[in-house]
């Protein structure tokens, strides 16, 4: 019999870890609490609308490939992509201008001299270096397990450290190229998508521009809902078995050695290695004894975690012309809107929000004439709220919409609506303080500084997912996958796996 491995939690990485693990012919069960598949990659429908839950922005498509590839598939076999373009369309509070992003460099460079004198040649020159920084960071840093220090400070990072800035600050750096405050809002804006401040992410991660500018923006038709079904297909094809509906209530250990898993219901799974897709925090606190965590208490209270998220889940009665499939609304007040997250947590005031019409692109999420509607508003996890200030927070958001997005009267066109925040995530997903993300991506959580994917305590138990490296994204979550995979095979190359 092949040797067993069993997979805590069936999200992204969960599903990764799954599918390469089975390929290499180990005998493979994933325990997945929720009815549904993908972790907060999940799905709904209602009333003839569907709702991505999640994630819903299809970047670096050649990661994704990268995956499929290893597993001996080709993605346009499981996913019908399509190229949005405009991109993302972006709109400027107390600002009647918009800003259509269409990840065509002379449109875009066009677009950005219109605002800023030279910034359409600035524009190219950050894009080189942003590209420059992705090449390098999935060559050199994404794929690579952290032991020690030295793994992360190496040559390159000491003979180029500087053209790379690992060590500067995301704002300094943007600031370098753009003077418009717009401009660099345009820059900035994709460190939401770490769980970070712009004032406080490395500025490495610039590298973020060139998967939207420089490669496109997709749409997997069907909803992004359709790559978990595809991840999870491919899984099985392969011999893995998945079992949803099937939460795990300890993480068995004998000697200092996992030796399987006990699931809430009282059943027990025998198993080689376990490796934990789950929330590291509950995986760490919940699912182990205390003499087997590798962290104290203390330790995770002074983590900085990524925001939660204000949700509303709207099915519109009609079309919005003003939208197109991705839009972001930027506050005017950028640094207080980060404060509200992370300085002083509280509802935002004045708040950027980021709205998805994927009923823009596709008519099967929506019924015919009508606009499925997905609103999120980054906010401090670990927020309290009563159902009274939810529903006045929503209106806000909403009539905040009405103004800034040539929405007039979406209120009266709302025909279902589901509002759904911090004790949201914590209830479905295990979440540390309700973070929609997870530890966020400051310079002391990223790389050697984040959780490292196996136990110090326990032989055997390994991690997979957005708490470890190499951190928070969709397809970031995969190459966990990979390198968990690495990590149990001792195989130390510090670039992408050619093979299995």
């Amino acid at each position: 019999m092949s040797k067993k491995v069993i997979i805590i939690g069936a999200g992204i990485g969960g599903l990764g870890t799954a599918g390469l693990f089975a390929k290499k012919g180990y005998e493979v069960e994933v325990f997945e609490k929720n009815e549904n598949l993908g972790g907060r990659a999940n799905i709904f429908e209602q009333d003839g609308f569907k709702f991505d839950m999640g994630p819903s922005w299809y970047l670096a498509p050649d990661i994704f490939s990268h995956f499929f590839e290893l597993m001996g598939e080709r993605v346009e076999d499981h996913l019908d992509l399509v190229r949005l373009d405009p991109s993302y369309r972006i709109f400027f509070q107390s600002d009647s201008s918009k800003l259509d992003i269409h990840s065509d460099i002379e449109r875009d460079a066009a677009a950005f001299e219109a605002i800023e004198q030279g910034a359409g040649d600035n524009l190219r020159k950050y894009l080189a270096q942003s590209e420059y920084q992705y090449e390098v960071a999935t060559q050199h840093f994404m794929f690579k397990n952290y032991d020690r220090i030295w793994d992360f400070l190496n040559k390159r990072v000491a003979t180029e450290g500087q053209k790379l800035s690992v060590f500067s600050r995301m704002h300094t750096f943007v600031s370098r190229f753009f003077r418009s405050h717009k401009l660099r809002q345009v820059m900035e804006y994709t460190m939401v998508f770490l769980g970070t401040s712009p004032y406080e992410a490395p500025a490495l991660y610039n590298l973020m521009s060139h998967m939207d500018f420089n490669q496109g923006v997709f749409y997997p038709q069907g909803g992004f809902y359709e790559l978990i079904k595809a991840l999870a297909r491919i899984a099985e094809k392969n011999g893995a078995v998945i079992r949803t509906s099937s939460p795990v209530a300890e993480i068995l250990v004998t000697n200092g050695v996992a030796k399987g898993v006990r699931l809430e219901s009282g059943d027990i799974a025998e198993a080689y290695i376990v490796i934990s897709n789950a929330d590291m925090y509950h995986t760490e606190t919940r699912l182990l004894e205390p003499k087997y965590r590798t962290f104290s208490e203390r330790y995770w209270q002074k983590r900085v975690m990524a925001p939660s998220a204000f949700i509303l889940y709207l099915g519109v009665s009609e079309k919005l012309p003003s939208l197109t499939h991705h839009n972001l609304l930027f506050s005017e007040d950028w640094r207080k809107n980060f404060a509200d997250i992370y300085d002083d947590p509280c509802l935002p005031n004045e708040p950027s929000l980021y709205v998805c019409a994927p009923s823009v692109t596709d008519p099967s999420v929506a019924p015919a004439e009508k606009e499925n509607l997905f609103v999120l508003v980054p906010i401090a996890s670990n927020l309290k709220m009563t159902e009274s200030e939810k529903h006045t927070y929503s209106e806000r958001i909403l009539s905040l919409m009405e103004a800034e997005m040539g929405i007039d009267g979406l209120r009266e066109k709302i025909v279902y609506k589901r509002i759904y925040t911090v004790e949201n995530f914590a209830a479905d997903y295990n979440s540390f303080k309700g973070s929609a993300l997870g530890l966020a991506h400051n310079l002391m959580q990223t790389a050697i500084f984040r959780p490292k994917n196996f136990s110090k305590k326990v032989k055997g138990l390994y991690y997979a997912g957005a708490g470890t490296n190499p951190g928070i994204g969709t397809q970031i979550c995969l190459i966990s996958a990979e390198l968990a995979y690495k990590r149990v095979h001792g195989i130390t190359s510090a670039g992408p796996l050619e093979a299995l």
